[in-house]
């Protein structure tokens, strides 16, 4: 059963199609964080995109009038160099697809960028992908390297469009390899684990807020968390009724979700 809107204590927040599209902010955004923090509700920001690091979506966010800090953001980026970080030692090679965020959290945590020789393939969003990219990552994990995808998004929402998203890229490798990747992004459940254990929270007082039905709503529901839909990103009511997982809640946009919110509080 769904946890009521005035029982929420966590929630867990997709952020592009969700807060904003592209580098436009979404109507309700920055209200919904001021909201948030004056209830005393914890909440992450919660991103399949591996390109920037938490630090980089912060400023960005911030540039666009929400005010979020990089404490407040998971990556799949972040969440792939943790998961990496329990299953090798610091030092081990990782051949990257992917971009300067998803880089940047490997090398802090003392992985060693590398070739075919790697140990360990990560493939996400890159939109600097090149044919040498993916035959490097080929042949290295066609020796036997481990493959890891930070998420298997199809597509990535710009602000009227969609475009190739990492789940592009690891189909790719996947058809070059035969090899199926782990996959960390939502709707895996390693990186909502790692979210709820940062948040010290249960599941019957989270819900996921989202806009993609095969990310957000189905990741949530694997969870066991209350799940929030609003229909300003990838997925319509339409989709979201045909869909086999439904979600708890389904709202046109933020500002119809607050104004829920609010009254169930009221009340």
């Amino acid at each position: 059963m769904a946890t009521k809107l005035d029982a929420i204590r966590n929630l867990l927040m997709d952020m592009d199609g969700v807060l904003y599209r592209g580098h436009t902010p979404l109507a309700g955004a920055a209200e919904l964080i001021h909201f948030l923090r004056g209830r005393g509700i914890r909440f992450l920001l919660v991103t399949n995109n591996s390109t920037l690091t938490p630090a980089q979506f912060a400023e960005r966010m911030q540039k666009m009038g929400i005010p979020v800090e990089a404490e407040e953001i998971m990556t799949s980026g972040v969440a792939t160099a943790e998961y990496l970080a329990t299953i090798a030692p610091p030092g081990t090679k990782v051949n990257v697809v992917g971009e300067g965020g998803l880089i940047a959290e490997l090398e802090k945590r003392g992985f060693v960028m590398a070739g075919r020789e790697a140990q360990f393939v990560v493939c996400g969003l890159d939109k600097t992908v090149t044919y040498e990219k993916l035959k490097t990552a080929t042949l290295a994990i066609r020796d036997g390297a481990t493959f890891i995808g930070t998420n298997a998004d199809k597509t990535y929402p710009l602000e009227k469009d969609l475009i190739p998203g990492a789940g592009s890229i690891l189909a790719a490798l996947i058809a070059a390899t035969d090899v199926q990747p782990i996959v960390v992004g939502k709707p895996e459940p390693i990186i909502l684990e790692q979210c709820l254990r940062l948040l010290g929270a249960r599941k019957e007082e989270t819900a996921l807020l989202g806009d993609r039905l095969d990310t957000d709503i189905l990741g949530g529901h694997r969870a066991g968390l209350t799940t929030i839909m609003v229909t300003t990103g990838i997925h319509t009511a339409e989709e979201a009724a045909a869909y086999p997982i439904q979600p708890d809640y389904l709202f046109a946009d933020l500002p119809a979700l607050l104004a829920a919110w609010r009254q169930a509080l009221a009340e």
